[in-house]
């Protein structure tokens, strides 16, 4: 199976209060696919299912991430989820609280058969 990249998305999200890594990440990935509307499968003799979808989430502590839940942010396909250092946090002012930033990359990709 060799894997042919059709698309490649990216999006930000943010959690303003909590440090909440996966809620964060989950934004990223529900921006990079939002404007995005997909009806080539057909022909190219896909489905949608037929997506294999590489995401990577980059946040401040990746450990924090559930990949299982940012997964469920994608409507189809085949979701392998990882998540990596990176992204951003900015402390409160009063130091008890952080604004986390998450950078997402979506990579879709078709197997071409041969």
């Amino acid at each position: 199976m060799a894997r042919i990249r059709c698309i490649t998305e990216m999006g930000m999200g943010v959690d303003v209060h909590g440090r909440d890594a996966t809620k964060a990440a989950k934004r990223a990935v529900s921006d990079a696919i939002r404007h995005s509307s997909l009806g080539f499968f057909r022909m190219v003799g896909k489905t949608p299912q037929d997506m294999l979808v590489d995401v990577t989430v980059a946040v401040p502590n990746p450990e924090a991430v559930d990949t299982d839940a940012v997964a469920k942010e994608l409507p189809y396909g085949t979701v392998t989820v990882t998540a990596v250092k990176g992204g951003l946090e900015i402390p409160a002012e009063a130091g008890s609280d952080a604004i986390i930033i998450a950078n997402a990359a979506v990579l879709v990709h078709l197997d071409d058969g041969k």
